[in-house]
């Protein structure tokens, strides 16, 4: 296929490198023109302008927030210009709010919309095996799955509605929040035993919580290294008051939500929101004196 990608941060460098791999045409348009030389030299066509990243057979965008996406996709323009019958792809974790927006947006102007928000960290988007929430058209999907399958493992088509593939990503990344908040305060706990750390991690992932979560936030947590950061906590933080966002607009309290955000504050406030995620052990750690 021949697709552009719009935003080259550590997600969309991997993703976009993997479709390169699987053989596609990659246009690449990057706010930061630096960003775009290392998938210049794996055959990427690097363009001027997001107009030029913004056609062909489908264009895929990964940028970090609402404020940038909204930037570069409705108050740049971008939507006004594209061309009719276009598939855009928008892989970001937005606001549910957002998400109904552009959808509505992207009828206006004759293009397909697909939200596939992703979950992983940058090393499985690199290792190509990110689990990826689609949800659109039918055959907007069906146009883009040759990509979808060269970037992740699997994708979980949720639906029609857009706004469903980032309301359940929201949840997920909620659920994930409140895993590592979970781990950081059990972790502070028996340390304050005096048991390690580690011997605590053994157990629990070899018994009641198997799998990826704490087997790696775990990890890290138990060696107090959080950088460098795979997931950064400000960004954490940021899905954290989406999904707050997202439960305030159904009138569905979040309480445990409300917690997490304050710890990720926290960690903001002492200096830790470049840090992994994983820092929310440390905000436990430091609340429990140690």
């Amino acid at each position: 296929m021949d697709i552009g990608f719009i935003g080259l941060g550590e997600m969309g460098s991997a993703i976009a490198g993997n479709a390169l791999k699987a053989g596609h045409t990659v246009r690449v348009w990057n706010r930061s023109a630096a960003r775009t030389k290392a998938l210049a030299d794996l055959g990427a066509s690097v363009v001027d302008t997001p107009e030029q990243a913004f056609s062909g057979d489908a264009a895929f965008s990964m940028l970090a927030d609402d404020v940038a996406l909204r930037s570069v996709l409705i108050d740049g323009g971008l939507l006004k210009h594209a061309p009719k019958g276009l598939v855009h792809v928008n892989m970001a974790t937005i606001s549910a709010a957002l998400a109904a927006e552009l959808t509505e947006l992207h009828a206006q102007h004759g293009v397909a919309y697909v939200a596939a928000p992703v979950l992983g960290r940058p090393d499985v988007a690199a290792a190509g095996k990110l689990n990826i929430l689609a949800a659109g058209a039918d055959d907007a999907i069906d146009r883009v799955q040759p990509v979808l399958d060269a970037i992740g493992q699997k994708t979980w088509r949720v639906g029609t509605n857009p706004q469903h593939a980032n309301v359940l990503k929201l949840a997920a990344n909620f659920m994930l929040a409140s895993a590592i908040e979970t781990f950081g305060e059990a972790a502070a706990l028996v340390s304050g035993h005096g048991i390690e750390t580690h011997a605590f991690l053994d157990i629990i992932t070899n018994t009641l919580f198997p799998g990826p979560v704490y087997q790696g936030y775990g990890k890290m947590i138990a060696e107090r290294r959080y950088e460098p950061a795979l997931f950064k906590a400000r960004l954490g933080l940021k899905d954290v008051r989406l999904a707050m966002a997202a439960a305030e607009a159904v009138d569905t309290p979040l309480p445990i939500a409300s917690l997490v955000r304050d710890s990720l504050i926290d960690a903001v406030a002492h200096g830790g929101g470049d840090k992994d995620f994983a820092v929310l052990g440390e905000v436990a750690a430091r609340r429990a004196g140690r």
